[in-house]
């Protein structure tokens, strides 16, 4: 190993401070960033980690393993009797199946693959399932092997040009809706495999709106790897909106909706770099492209429309860790004008993140007990939900103790 070389923290017995300086420089996070996401001075950050400040309380414990994305909480405290999954859910029942599907290379199978329409039909049919399902995981998870191995065979039985790009867009939706289910699974290697095949199945079809898709969800795998990764999500996302640019004059309701979903992407990319300009530029650009949408539209993946905006304005806000300015896009959004349940969640778990920022402890967690009756899988797999929860277990009012107990208990954070 060259000298040069990150140490492993798990090698032998280290401080707290220096488990916290290994884990940021391995997400190629200067002090200066580190600082800024806690509300922290850069002199701080640099004092835990020589060890010149003690490790400082659980609340500040877990805002730091939220900004540098640990998995579970002992990657930073090295206590591994106090293990916390913080952005890795408990794996799923039915993942050992959905990996067996995704591994397999059926060149042997002797059945017919089922035709095109019929394929397309399941597809839809899942992405439907997906939305209005509150454990969605239960639902696509019993779906994706059969679609996946079906997609799989349609590929290499196709017999003509036209009929082979026709499958490979097919076999990237299945890619596709794959990844919302090994999202904070414990197995990153088999969602980058996703990742990657879905790609290249949506190139090989040669369809925007299947490009777009899956450039969408590479954009989302990139940035939630860490700052290091930024750049990549960038490099994905305004690519391929610089290719479907010159179709939007004349595109369908669907391209058009994923271009906005990439301008929004964008904006969250840079809210997460903290350029407040930046961020909410490409929130504009989103939004104009949403008013060019009928009111009633609701993209099948993304759940890009104009009624999701103000939800992805609360993002934008919480990302620049601007509370006032997110409790107000809070106030002005309208959550159950969102029909998908894991989004509606998702933006309810936005608006805790908001209001915890501003101070509104009590608010937080009513949020977080709205998200969890719109979707319980989506709370219980998300890491600032978990993290908010564990904060307000801590916290000096019995009354938020007991309520974050309870709601810790149900999302699996504490035992019963």
């Amino acid at each position: 190993m060259s000298s040069d070389a990150t140490p492993d923290p798990y090698a032998e017995p280290v401080v707290f401070g220096q488990r916290m300086q290994i884990l940021r420089t391995r997400r190629g996070m200067s002090r200066n960033v580190l600082a800024g996401l806690l509300g922290k001075s850069p002199s701080w950050v640099k004092q835990i980690e020589a060890g010149r400040l003690q490790m400082p309380r659980l609340p500040v414990v877990l805002r730091i393993g939220e900004a540098l994305r640990v998995r579970d909480l002992s990657e930073l405290t090295g206590d591994q009797s106090t293990s916390i999954g913080l952005f890795e859910g408990p794996g799923h029942v039915r993942l050992p199946q959905v990996r067996t599907a995704i591994d397999a290379f059926p060149l042997t199978t002797q059945r017919a693959a089922p035709s095109p329409v019929h394929l397309r039909e399941r597809l839809t049919r899942a992405w439907s399932a997906r939305h209005s399902a509150p454990n969605h995981r239960d639902i696509i998870g019993g779906l994706l092997p059969a679609l996946i191995q079906d997609a799989q065979l349609a590929v290499l039985q196709a017999d003509s040009a036209r009929e082979r790009r026709v499958a490979q867009g097919l076999l990237s939706g299945a890619y596709s809706l794959s990844q919302f289910f090994l999202a904070y699974q414990p197995d990153a290697s088999l969602l980058w495999r996703v990742v990657e095949r879905a790609m290249i199945s949506a190139q090989e079809s040669e369809d925007p709106h299947t490009i777009g898709v899956s450039a969408w969800l590479a954009t989302q795998a990139h940035r939630d790897s860490g700052p290091a990764h930024f750049d990549a999500a960038d490099a994905v996302n305004l690519e391929t909106l610089r290719y479907l640019d010159a179709l939007l004059p004349d595109a369908s309701n669907d391209v058009l909706a994923i271009a906005g979903a990439l301008q929004f992407e964008a904006g969250y990319t840079a809210a997460r770099r903290g350029e407040t300009g930046t961020a909410w530029r490409y929130w504009d650009k989103a939004h104009a492209i949403a008013e060019r949408l009928p009111a009633d539209y609701y993209h099948p993946v993304t759940s890009f429309s104009q009624a999701v905006m103000g939800a992805h304005a609360v993002t934008v806000a919480v990302e620049l860790h601007a509370g006032a300015e997110s409790v107000r896009q809070a106030s002005a959004a309208d959550a159950m004008t969102i029909p998908s349940r894991p989004r509606r969640a998702r933006h309810r778990i936005e608006e805790a993140r908001g209001y915890q920022l501003d101070g509104q402890a009590e608010a937080a967690l009513a949020a977080l007990d709205k998200a969890y009756e719109a979707a319980p899988e989506t709370i219980r797999y998300n890491g600032y939900a978990r993290r908010i929860v564990l904060e307000e277990a801590e916290s000096k009012s019995p009354a938020q103790r007991r309520r974050a107990s309870e709601l810790a208990v149900k999302i699996g954070v504490l035992a019963a």
